[in-house]
């Protein structure tokens, strides 16, 4: 009674004050200990509410185990799991949330959209933008939507003259210092002030420069080559700050000053060093923050958006590809939760200018002075056919690189065998012993790209994810902030933006774990959901197959002592290129080792640019046929050219590392002569002699359902679950690891940017090279 009437008197003084006093009286009553408050459900509903909406401003306070509501059965008390649901009322509408639930969030619930500038969903609440006032009944003022959190019984108005009042308010104070350069800016068409001063703000301003002394400037800062900054029209809504030190785990942005005088930058000048700085771009609700190399290229409504799948790496993001007159300007980020949320690395965001440079647009023979000429497609394709007709059976031999799409390689697939051949291979290693790639757990990610969020402990081996998967990164140090996952790493030491335990770069540490005798085993087979990742560079080394043999038996160590059963997948291999998994799922093999141990008369080359195999490595009257979109490395050593579309140019199935097919539409046509690979291929068998049995994309999807339905299953992740039998297979493995140390070839961001044909085709990612270089050289 006596703690009631405390609270009573403290609410008639300030709700501020009645917010603390709950706080320190839920500390009071041992949060930690018995987490039994009140067996009167009101007041624990209420502390609930309090201690949820504290846990939004005070990320300490979440380790504090949640409030539970306490109930009273026959004399004893009763904990139960959730708290009750809390009844309140927007614009008169009646929704139940749960304790905690802000008044925004409650507020979308029942469809009714309240304005903001500083709230973000994936980020931390700052509730400084003060667009999202709401009026409250009762309340003496209006209370910002982002930052309360809801309690029970309250009436809410967001469309009251009060509310109104205040967002116009707030609209005129915004507006004040903002300049009018509408016109000129990047983000006109898109821009949340333009949006939100229409629908929320006056028709009239009442500012005037009485003193003649101009509106707020502020100096622009350059923080690299692909963000533009006019920081003028700066709102301070600091959500670039939050993504940078929250998401990217970067804290190279920050304020300095206060009031009028506050300024959003880097403080001294430098280079925003993250791979996923570009998203800052999305975020930024005014003009502040655009792109660089997309200024003064297009509006929005001149241009077209179509949906897309990302290829630069394999994590299969899903994106927008928004071109205008046949071609590509910008690519932008397609929100998937499973896959990429809503964010983009900068390599998949800024490469797409490499689409236009360096490209094939006419089929090449080389003639008699040893020169590639251009010829018609006829003449190409009669060329070629009498090279794959003068070899036989394993004298012919294909090699597949990182942008092939499934149907291409099912085609190619399929004319090589009848025509002889099974040296089919992929440019990217993966150990054939033991089970090899017959089992499908034994390459994916089987964890999945958002079920690593669910990890208590990760063990990378031989890889930097933060460059080999940026966004799968991103998901492990989400984890890491959210669910104090514990991150250790075999290999190099690398900069990962979270804290990880480096356990050495030796295979011995491998053999230790394997066996029991590191003292990392104990937290490994301790652990409620390990997840153990491979880097498929690691895999690449010779001793490649020893070291997977290891994962594995440490995997299935951890699997066993956690007993977590089926549904929970350890062992995951984490893939540098987009084409692998499908080139895999259809039976070629990975590596190039079957080609070199028996060098080929004719070499078929799909998009091979890595330089796995070379001049040197085959013999002098080898026949060398390359098809794909850029002349790099593979069309410089061939024979024949065939050019063919990029992603953006196609539609195309590809399947990323956790083995979820998901495919590409056409945004662009082809440049030149070009096409889609599938379509040479056909036309190709067609002259050899090859009757191929599909003569539409649909009958060459109906052909991949027949290798592998997985293939054309769009969206879905299907599970494989056969690691125990895997194990077993790998004790066939003779090789022996070697003493060699773990490396990866990704270390420092300048060696993310550019990676394959398409990226390093581009002048943007040049640009951000040499400006990484420049800024390590800098004392900053």
């Amino acid at each position: 009674m006596f703690i009631g009437l405390v609270i009573v008197a403290f609410s008639l003084l300030d709700f501020a004050l009645l917010r603390l006093l709950l706080v320190f009286l839920s500390f009071y009553y041992g949060l930690k200990k018995r987490k039994i408050y009140y067996q009167n459900p009101i007041v624990s509903g209420l502390l609930s509410g309090v201690q949820a909406g504290f846990m939004l401003r005070l990320p300490f306070l979440r380790s504090i185990p949640q409030v539970t509501r306490a109930v009273t059965l026959g004399g004893r008390t009763v904990v139960t799991g959730a708290p009750e649901k809390v009844e309140v009322f927007i614009d008169g509408q009646p929704v139940l949330v749960d304790p905690g639930t802000t008044v925004l969030q409650a507020a979308a619930m029942v469809g009714v959209e309240i304005p903001r500038f500083c709230y973000h969903e994936r980020l931390s609440v700052a509730g400084n933008c003060r667009m999202c006032l709401v009026e409250v009944e009762k309340s003496a003022k209006p209370v910002a939507a982002c930052a309360m959190p809801v309690m029970k019984g309250w009436r809410i108005k967001t469309n009251s003259e009060l509310t109104r009042k205040a967002r116009e308010g707030v609209m005129e104070f915004l507006l004040v210092n903002h300049p009018l350069d509408c016109p000129i800016c990047d983000q006109g068409g898109e821009c949340d002030l333009q949006d939100q001063s229409m629908t929320f703000g006056s028709d009239r301003s009442r500012f005037t420069d009485i003193t003649f002394s101009g509106k707020r400037a502020v100096e622009d800062k350059n923080v690299g080559p692909l963000i533009k900054t006019i920081m003028t029209r700066c709102i301070h809504c600091t959500r670039c700050i939050r993504f940078a030190s929250e998401v990217a785990g970067v804290d190279d942005l920050g304020t300095t000053g206060r009031g009028g005088d506050m300024q959003v930058g880097t403080y001294v000048e430098k280079m925003f060093l993250s791979e996923l700085s570009g998203n800052v771009i999305d975020l930024c609700p005014v003009g502040a923050l655009t792109s660089k190399p997309y200024a003064f290229m297009a509006r929005p409504w001149e241009t077209r958006k179509t949906d897309s799948i990302d290829v630069m790496d394999a994590v299969g993001s899903n994106i927008f590809v928004t071109h205008r007159t046949g071609e590509v300007l910008r690519v932008l980020p397609r929100t998937h939760e499973e896959i990429n949320e809503e964010w983009l690395s900068d390599k998949s965001r800024f490469a797409c200018d490499g689409l236009k440079r360096q490209r094939l647009v006419s089929p090449m023979v080389r003639d008699s002075n040893g020169k590639l000429v251009m010829v018609e497609w006829e003449d190409a394709l009669v060329a070629v056919a009498r090279a794959l007709q003068s070899a036989k059976g394993d004298e012919l031999a294909a090699i597949v690189g990182g942008f092939a799409d499934a149907e291409a390689l099912v085609v190619l697939k399929d004319m090589l065998n009848i025509l002889g051949s099974e040296s089919l291979c992929t440019e990217e290693i993966f150990p054939m012993d033991g089970a090899g790639t017959d089992l499908r757990s034994n390459y994916l990610l089987n964890s999945t790209i958002a079920g690593v969020e669910e990890a208590d402990v990760v063990l990378l081996i031989g890889t930097n994810t933060r460059f080999e998967a940026p966004l799968f990164n991103a998901r492990l140090r989400k984890a890491w902030i959210n669910n104090d996952l514990r991150v250790a790493s075999v290999g190099p030491k690398v900069d990962l933006t979270y804290e990880t335990e480096n356990l050495g770069d030796s295979v011995q540490v491998l053999k230790d774990l394997a066996e029991g005798r590191h003292a990392f085993s104990k937290v490994l087979n301790g652990a409620k959901r390990p997840v153990i990742v491979v880097g498929s560079g690691a895999l690449q080394r010779e001793d490649g197959a020893a070291i997977f043999q290891l994962t594995q038996r440490i995997a299935q160590n951890a699997r066993v002592a956690s007993n977590v059963g089926h549904d929970w997948r350890v062992l995951n291999v984490l893939h540098r290129v987009a084409s692998q998994v499908a080139a895999l799922d259809l039976g070629y093999k990975a590596g190039i080792e079957a080609i070199r141990a028996k060098p080929p008369k004719v070499l078929f080359l799909l998009g091979a640019d890595e330089g796995a195999i070379s001049r040197e490595d085959l013999p002098k009257d080898c026949f060398v046929i390359y098809q794909g979109h850029h002349g790099d490395h593979g069309a410089a050593m061939a024979d024949a050219v065939l050019p063919g579309a990029a992603y953006t140019e196609k539609s195309a199935t590809y399947v990323n590392m956790e083995g979820r097919a998901q495919q590409t539409f056409t945004a662009i046509t082809a440049p030149g002569l070009a096409r889609e690979d599938w379509k040479i291929l056909r036309a190709l068998g067609e002259v050899v002699g090859v009757k191929l049995p599909y003569d539409t994309l649909t009958q060459v999807r109906a052909r991949l359902t027949e290798v592998s339905p997985n293939l054309t299953r769009y969206g879905d992740v299907e599970a494989a679950n056969y690691f125990a039998q895997a194990v077993e297979l790998s004790k066939l493995i003779k090789a022996q690891p070697s003493s060699a140390p773990l490396d990866v070839r990704q270390k420092t961001l300048e060696d993310f940017y550019m990676t394959d044909s398409i990226s390093r085709a581009s002048p943007t990612m040049a640009k951000c090279v040499q400006a990484v270089k420049k800024q390590r050289q800098s004392k900053y």
